[in-house]
């Protein structure tokens, strides 16, 4: 049977016995789309061993997984809260600041100079409070890229559109508890991005592929 991969460059592709993506490197459309750990698999004689060998295969691919995306979406919801405990803090210190700076100052002739530390110290803690922002809205880019891959299809109920159950996919499980505040963020960011803003969505979510931004 012939592929129609590309001959002579690396290509990932999925293993036609194991079904895992694997690298392969083609010479010749008629080469066989089987990865090595797969060439002792070939033979309807093999067929028990085959599949032993691939259960066991997938078991180390799902554990690998699961611990790597719980290890990252556990590191990005701490950054997440970290972060909104930063703006907090920056806005209360805005409060305090500006208080400080107009009971320090008193009178007509004291209003300029009361009037540019106010502002001063506004603009600081406007600026961290952007870069703050802008570091959420990275994380909840990543969250929406894994959301995109793990949810519920909807058509089969019951599944991750990964192809798993809902109730097996670790990194669906895992992502739920935010689901409702990356809900937020994504119509807060839609509403910006058709009001020609500044927003934090990916360049490949479907609203911004379908209108991108004016230059």
């Amino acid at each position: 049977m012939t592929h129609a991969y590309a001959l002579h460059v690396a290509v990932t592709a999925p293993c036609l016995c194991c079904r895992a993506p694997r690298e392969f490197v083609f010479s010749s459309p008629s080469d066989q789309v089987v990865c090595t750990a797969c060439v002792n698999h070939l033979g309807s004689a093999k067929a028990e061993r085959r599949d032993l060998e691939h259960v066991a295969m997938w078991e180390r691919l799902h554990a690998d997984l699961l611990f790597n995306h719980q290890g990252e979406v556990e590191s990005l919801e701490s950054a997440a809260r970290s972060d909104s405990e930063t703006i907090a803090r920056l806005g209360a210190q805005v409060e305090q600041l500006t208080a400080v700076a107009a009971g320090e100052f008193a009178g007509d002739d004291a209003g300029a100079v009361r009037g540019l530390i106010e502002n001063d110290v506004t603009r600081r803690a406007e600026r961290n409070t952007e870069l703050v922002n802008r570091r959420i809205d990275r994380i909840m880019a990543v969250l929406w890229r894994f959301d995109r891959l793990h949810h519920e299809n909807d058509k089969k109920n019951g599944q991750c559109t990964c192809g798993k159950p809902l109730t097996q996919c670790a990194e669906s499980l895992a992502l739920e508890p935010e689901r409702q505040t990356l809900r937020d963020w994504e119509r807060k960011n839609l509403a910006l991005a058709r009001d020609n803003a500044r927003h934090g969505l990916p360049a490949e979510h479907p609203e911004i592929e379908k209108n991108p931004p004016r230059r």
